[in-house]
């Protein structure tokens, strides 16, 4: 399937249900708490996350923001939250042109770095981190089961 131009914009609360769709089609499971929850917040941050449009349809999504030194990690750092694409148009460029618009939105607020965490069985997640130029980090993630 070819996709028509893919449009880069700020999201806005009136994206819940298409964010909700779009993360229910990637998981296999609705979760419509979550998510305005999400957006709520997003909403109130100083970086916009944003949404990506094909013919004024909501496609994909990415949430992201400076770091305000949580965990002690500088104002300097970005982090990207959630990426989804719905699956037919995954593939096509969508999360490429979300990402390319993120870091560029976050160099603007002088970050120098961004972060992410990726479950490492997530092939696909790790094969796009790495065509953007993602690096395994410094930090390490602990967990601890209860």
């Amino acid at each position: 399937m070819a996709i028509g131009e893919v449009k880069i914009r700020v999201m806005k609360y009136e994206d819940l249900d298409a964010i909700i769709e779009i993360d229910a089609r990637v998981l296999g499971q609705a979760r419509p708490e979550y998510w305005r929850l999400k957006v709520e917040l997003a909403e109130k941050r100083a970086m916009a996350s944003l949404v990506a449009e094909v013919e004024g349809r909501v496609v994909g999504f990415i949430l992201g923001d400076a770091s305000g030194w949580e965990y002690g990690v500088p104002d300097t750092v970005g982090w990207i939250d959630t990426i989804g694409v719905l699956p037919e148009y995954q593939k096509k460029g969508v999360a490429r042109a979300l990402m390319t618009e993120m870091i560029s939105n976050l160099k603007k607020v002088g970050v120098e770095k961004i972060y992410t965490i990726v479950d490492w069985r997530s092939w696909d997640l790790l094969k796009f981190f790495n065509s953007m130029n993602f690096k395994k980090g410094e930090m390490i993630q602990l967990e601890l089961s209860i």
